[in-house]
């Protein structure tokens, strides 16, 4: 049975994921940065409050997670986090266009990673990168590690990291995918978009957290 905690810790977590507090997860999203207020979780009379589907949407959608990333944080307490967590293999961005550093497949291989401990990772080939410079502010800013996760899905509107057959690595927002190209969105306007054929893409794989 689904529980009025379980709903609610999910939010917190999601919200710990980013860096941000219930309030500033609201706020990201659009809602009254009072939204998700330990005191919005139940009334003087003791009835419990549930967040809206609505609201939920929304978090989901200013953070990028999936609704099957969601799920996942429900009913987890932080012990149970602990307890799953394993270590990530990680890089700086920049070292990440090297050879040697992935396989053709896209996963993280050979040597030269260091590693992160990090929870409630499901994918197996999942990577930690660490940010450099100031090209991706303010989404992204100097000494943000992200993790990276090459099976989840992609869709429009969420963050990647590509990497062309030409070793070019950067961090963008996918903007448009079609059979022919892929365009891309930067986070720092000082920056141009880039557009590049399918056929100069060796991956692309969906950020799916960040320490901020």
């Amino acid at each position: 049975m689904l529980t009025h905690h379980q709903i609610w810790h999910a939010i917190d977590a999601l919200a710990a994921r980013h860096g941000l507090s219930a309030s500033g997860l609201a706020k990201l999203a659009g809602l009254d940065p009072t939204t998700f207020n330990k005191s919005k979780r139940g009334g003087a009379n003791g009835k419990l409050r549930w967040p809206s589907t609505e609201s939920v949407s929304k978090i989901l959608n200013a953070t990028g997670a999936s609704l099957d990333e969601f799920v996942a944080l429900v009913g987890q307490d932080g012990a149970l986090r602990r307890s799953f967590s394993r270590a990530v293999p990680l890089i700086g961005l920049a070292q990440a266009g090297a050879q040697g550093y992935f396989d053709d497949a896209g996963f993280p291989a050979g040597a030269g990673w260091d590693e992160i401990p990090f929870p409630e990772v499901a994918d197996e080939h999942a990577y930690a990168l660490e940010i450099t410079g100031e090209s991706m502010q303010p989404v992204y800013r100097d000494g943000d590690r992200i993790i990276v996760s090459p099976a989840a899905n992609v869709r429009r509107g969420d963050r990647v990291v590509v990497r062309t057959h030409g070793g070019e690595v950067m961090a963008k927002q996918l903007a448009r995918h079609t059979a022919q190209r892929i365009e891309l969105r930067s986070f720092n306007t000082a920056f141009e978009d880039r557009s590049f054929a399918v056929s100069e893409i060796a991956f692309m794989h969906r950020i799916i957290w960040a320490s901020q």
